[in-house]
């Protein structure tokens, strides 16, 4: 048995520094004065470039808004959405803010903060499209999507044929010039887009009666600074700077 107990105590050695490294993350961003978040860049107007090249957007903010309640600086590495969220588990960055889905296929994965954004997936297509009046009418239809998105799965389901894209402003494109007939995408990103561009020749044909909820993700086995994440959010709806943030880019609180 002396041989057993040995074994289960080198085992049990082998174990501690693993979870002590994962859970001392938070240490790790601090002592480095940077916390890195994964983003598009292309997905207006959570995170996109402006007409000057500067990466901007509201979940920009709310990332810079976090770190300075974490007391470090952000720093964005761009990636396309397909493997944005990969990128956590290759250790590129230290989060993803850029609208994530709140899953339970997610979850099994990934830990999420607290949801700060509530928003409804809906069907757009061109505003001369009259046979396209509601997700059902998709079967046999193209849509637009980027392949791995929650709303690439809602498109899919409903039959439609995918078109894969990089994100939301290639994917209106597509309906607009004809080469797909919708997109499933973000009611935010719509109202914003319409909002730039009001004589733009697409329209919502249908909306999902539920809202979806979207955090900021993080590798599992960091419970320090999904606390952290968690207490910025907190702090920052508190003290009106969520709400400031939200105004800017929406004209109202997108977290319910």
């Amino acid at each position: 048995m002396n041989w057993l107990k040995s074994l289960l105590v080198v085992s049990a050695l082998a174990i501690v520094p693993a979870q002590a490294q994962a859970a001392s993350n938070l240490e790790e961003i601090k002592a480095a004065g940077v916390l890195k978040i994964g983003t598009e860049g292309t997905y207006a107007p959570f995170t996109y470039h402006n007409a000057s090249g500067k990466l901007v957007g509201f979940d920009v903010e709310i990332g810079e808004a976090i770190a300075k309640n974490l007391g470090v600086k952000p720093e964005f590495l761009e990636g396309k959405w397909d493997g944005l969220i990969a990128g956590l588990d290759a250790n590129r960055y230290d989060t993803v803010i850029n609208q994530v889905g709140i899953t339970e296929a997610r979850k099994a994965k990934y830990d999420f903060s607290e949801p700060y954004i509530a928003s409804k997936a809906v069907l757009i297509v061109r505003s001369d499209n009259e046979e396209i009046k509601g997700f059902a009418d998709l079967k046999g239809k193209k849509s637009a999507q980027s392949l791995s998105s929650n709303f690439g799965k809602i498109a899919q389901e409903a039959g439609a044929e995918l078109v894969g894209t990089d994100g939301f402003d290639q994917s209106i494109q597509l309906v607009l010039n004809g080469r797909a007939d919708s997109t499933i995408n973000d009611s935010l990103s719509f109202l914003d887009f319409k909002k730039h561009k009001p004589d733009a020749k697409v329209k919502i044909a249908a909306e999902q009666e539920n809202a979806d909820y979207s955090g900021v993700i993080i590798r599992k086995g960091e419970p320090d600074l999904l606390a952290a994440i968690n207490k910025a959010l907190e702090t920052i709806k508190a003290d009106g700077t969520y709400q400031k943030i939200a105004d800017k880019y929406f004209g109202q609180d997108v977290s319910k």
